[in-house]
């Protein structure tokens, strides 16, 4: 299933990524859903390229009564992006894959921080995958639109937190 979004920052690029690589702002993030952040790994500096692993609990709650048999409470979500480094305007492409254990969904993205004057533009285009025959299409059609809130909840409190910070 193919997965498109885009939202708009207020902020440089810069500022931005730092708030999306902030281990604070990843907890705020994963606890304001009901989550909560296992842990948080980068390997390499923020001014160049970088990996960074992100795992997180997220509850089950928004999806449908069959799932969340199957799965339980709780998903335990990885999220790895690959960061390279800024291009001369700032802008930074991220490779983003996430594997959640216990579910035949994955996620590949390339996300695409945009420097766009001071202000900066995130898209997000990917495909989501699941490997069960016959339910796997379902599976992943259902898991598109919350990817797609999932990217508009991180922009707003990523507006938000910057905001508070200035």
């Amino acid at each position: 299933m193919a997965l498109s979004a885009s939202t708009n920052l207020s902020h440089p690029v810069a500022q931005v990524t730092e708030t999306f690589v902030s281990a604070d702002f990843l907890r705020h993030i994963s606890e304001m859903v009901g989550g909560s952040l296992v842990s948080v790994e980068q390997e390499g500096d923020v001014d160049g390229p970088f990996t960074l692993t992100v795992v997180r609990n997220i509850p089950t709650t928004r999806l449908p009564d069959i799932a969340r048999k199957m799965l339980g409470e709780f998903l335990n979500v990885t999220q790895t992006e690959q960061w390279q480094a800024p291009e001369a305007d700032g802008s930074r492409t991220v490779n983003v894959g996430v594997k959640i254990a216990g579910a035949p969904v994955d996620v590949a993205a390339v996300q695409k921080l945009v420097s766009d004057g001071g202000s900066t533009r995130v898209d997000l285009e990917g495909e989501v995958t699941s490997g069960i025959p016959f339910l796997g299409g379902k599976i992943a059609s259902a898991a598109e639109p919350m990817l797609g809130k999932a990217l508009r909840i991180q922009a707003e409190q990523a507006e938000a937190w910057i905001a508070g910070r200035a």
